[in-house]
């Protein structure tokens, strides 16, 4: 289920030592001895925790020669603080009309996908603004399975339907958060974790 995946980032936040790690990375990238002596803990109980953590995406790492190092992942952490409020309400705002999308910003997504697609449903080029980008993104995405895993091959397959840049579209989807890629296997991420185009000016 879609709903597993902001399951998981709430428990991978649901323990001490994992809020000490975050909280210590939030003043730039360490490595697992250094976060071990600061925690007081051994290096194997770091690396233990930042798995939990790096499932969730709440942190990257990266390797040096022998030495691994991590540090947050800023943009999940900040688009995602409020997907459980998002999901909770949801209904309630739908039937209140108060999440029902503003006309402006209809036409805008109608706009951009009629002048970024051709009448065949293939992408002219991906757009520049950040904007227009999301929207075209959200739309291929649509078009995706819920709850149905991806191998990387298959995915780059159905973005060859829409573009011959596969690599760079599938690299946009994983940064904006409207896939979620574990072990080389992709999953759409559930709707309330996509980058929001209509917050943006």
């Amino acid at each position: 289920m879609q709903l597993d995946k902001v399951v998981a980032y709430h428990k991978a936040l649901a323990d001490p030592t994992r809020i000490k790690m975050l909280i210590m990375l939030a003043g730039g990238e360490l490595n697992g001895q250094t976060l071990a002596e600061k925690l007081g803990v051994s290096p194997a109980t770091v690396t233990h925790h930042a798995a939990k953590l790096r499932e969730a995406s709440l942190i990257n790492e990266r390797r040096e020669k022998n030495t691994i190092y991590f540090c947050l992942n800023d943009y999940f952490i900040k688009s995602n603080a409020n997907a459980a409020e998002k999901l909770i309400y949801r209904n309630a705002e739908r039937e209140g009309g108060e999440n029902a999308m503003e006309e402006s910003n209809k036409r805008l997504k109608d706009s951009v996908i009629r002048n970024f697609f051709t009448s065949d449903g293939r992408l002219k080029h991906i757009p520049v603004q950040l904007k227009k980008k999301l929207i075209v993104l959200q739309h291929l995405a649509d078009q995706l399975a819920k709850g149905q895993t991806y191998t990387e091959k298959e995915i780059n397959a159905f973005i060859k339907r829409f573009h011959d840049d596969f690599a760079t579209i599938r690299r946009e989807f994983i940064m904006h958060q409207l896939m979620y890629r574990e072990k080389d296997v992709y999953e759409l991420n559930p709707p309330e974790l996509w980058a929001k185009w209509e917050t943006l000016s």
